[in-house]
């Protein structure tokens, strides 16, 4: 449920009520549009702070400066992008009409409409823009939205649902918040399109619910990002861009690097690298205000537990900085597990946290081959200066997205499509290919007064050249 004017409504009404109410306005303007998406931007920059301190509270650590940037700023970047361009978006799309009819005065285009009403379920390791990105699409293709964010980082979800109800209308964009029960029912109702960030299993559970209402999903789910490192790579400017990204967010992103595969001959050099350059960043894990938390104690004990198993199936694991587990906070080192056995659960599991794998390789083709056996990741990395061998890594494997040269770079691009394939999702959003997501193509056919099928004996009853003249355009 959530609450309009103080009154709990239920969710099935709180559909009801938005699908009416784009029924009853009809398509909304670009105005319209713009207004909406700016309603949200505002909000953003009237409460930074207050998400802020919420997501800091959530975590249980999290610095303020990074939530504004992540989450904030990082929201306000396709808000903003949608605004600025959905008049031309919208404008509707010319195609060419088949022959003859092209010859006769047809015309055709494909119109872009509104689905209806969206449902956008976001996760915890970003509360804020996991639930506003995609809203920046949803709104600028004249939809309305119900929001679920995660009840994991509750405090933030409690503070984006009473600023949204006190400043947005309900029946434009409303916010429910609550536990898994909740989010179970709200994929059971026929919403328009359903919007998903979160886990495989998560995604599986929400397509379920959807089919028996044939909603359409886009799926955002994470999975476990490679690093290929190449033979004529920089060591030292790699290592440091791997520890960046290590560092972000605690390694709670979902395009964040889990197995980096190094040439067998630069193992150790790496490793000493990626330990080197994360000291840097953070000389202390715990009680360092930089350091992300991990949200809770459920998910930090399975990430300590997936390095731990692997420690006791005899890999090597590096600790950087080199210090001692906390007991009293949630902050982490990060733990370099190298060359774990094929058996170990942190090869097969998404780490999301401040652990990552270190894999030695013989070939380029081996790490191909491998990466080619498993689920489509989210994210690949290349780095190196060898075109011809990057060409190849690009040609022969598959993913959601692939920055070269660095680690989490294209999903910040809102001029270009942020989404998974197979196992790490399905469907995108950012910028137009998340206005084209969420809506609905139409053609639309504007035919010529003259028919000339009949004068052709193309209709019935059909004469004795017509059967003729069907195989005259096959063996043509």
């Amino acid at each position: 449920m959530t609450l309009i004017n103080d009154v709990a409504v239920p969710s099935a009404d709180l559909l009801g009520r938005q699908r009416s109410a784009h029924l009853a306005a009809g398509p909304a303007s670009a105005a319209e549009r713009r207004d909406r998406i700016q309603s949200v931007i505002d909000l953003l920059v009237r409460h930074h702070e207050e998400f802020a301190a919420a997501m800091d509270a959530d975590f249980g650590g999290r610095h303020h400066g990074y939530s504004l940037m992540n989450d904030v700023v990082g929201s306000l970047g396709p808000l903003k992008h949608a605004r600025d361009n959905l008049e031309t978006w919208m404008q509707d799309d010319p195609r060419t009409p088949y022959a003859p009819y092209d010859q006769m005065g047809a015309s055709a285009y494909v119109q872009y409409q509104a689905m209806g009403s969206v449902l956008i379920l976001g996760t915890w390791n970003a509360p804020l823009f996991t639930v506003l990105s995609p809203l920046a699409g949803v709104l600028a293709a004249g939809n309305r939205a119900v929001i679920k964010p995660s009840e994991i980082t509750s405090r933030t979800a409690e503070v984006l649902q009473r600023v949204i109800s006190e400043e947005i209308d309900p029946d434009v964009v409303a916010v429910v918040t609550g536990g898994v029960d909740v989010a179970q029912e709200l994929t059971c109702l026929p919403f328009d399109h359903i919007v998903v960030t979160g886990s495989a299993a998560v995604g599986r559970a929400v397509m379920a619910n959807a089919a028996a209402n044939l909603v359409p999903v886009t799926l955002e789910l994470g999975g476990k990002s490679p690093v290929l490192v190449g033979r004529s790579a920089d060591l030292t400017a790699t290592a440091m861009k791997i520890a960046v990204a290590k560092a972000t967010n605690g390694g709670q992103i979902c395009v964040s690097p889990d197995t980096v595969h190094v040439p067998r001959e630069n193992l150790d050099a790496l490793v000493e690298a990626v330990a080197t350059a994360f000291g840097t960043l953070h000389p202390s894990a715990a009680g360092n205000a930089d350091v992300v938390s991990a949200v809770n104690d459920r998910h930090l004990d399975r990430v300590d537990a997936l390095v731990r198993d692997a420690a006791e199936r005899g890999a090597r694991v590096v600790t950087a900085p080199d210090e001692n587990l906390s007991t009293t906070d949630r902050r982490r080192p990060l733990r370099i597990v190298v060359d774990p056995p094929a058996d170990a659960a942190i090869r097969s599991e998404e780490i999301f946290g401040a652990a990552m794998i270190v894999q030695p390789y013989d070939t380029v083709d081996d790490v191909l081959a491998e990466l080619g056996a498993g689920p489509k990741p989210l994210a690949l990395y290349y780095f190196g200066d060898d075109d011809e061998e990057r060409d190849r890594v690009l040609a022969r494997s598959t993913s959601g997205g692939v920055t070269v040269n660095n680690v989490m770079m294209h999903p910040g691009m809102n001029e270009a499509p942020f989404g998974g394939v197979g196992v790490s999702g399905m469907g995108h959003y950012n910028g137009r290919e998340g206005f084209l997501q969420f809506s609905h193509a139409r053609t639309v056919f504007l035919a010529p007064d003259a028919d000339p099928r009949g004068d052709w004996g193309m209709l019935p009853p059909y004469g004795e050249h017509f059967t003729l003249a069907m195989i005259a355009q096959i063996t043509a």
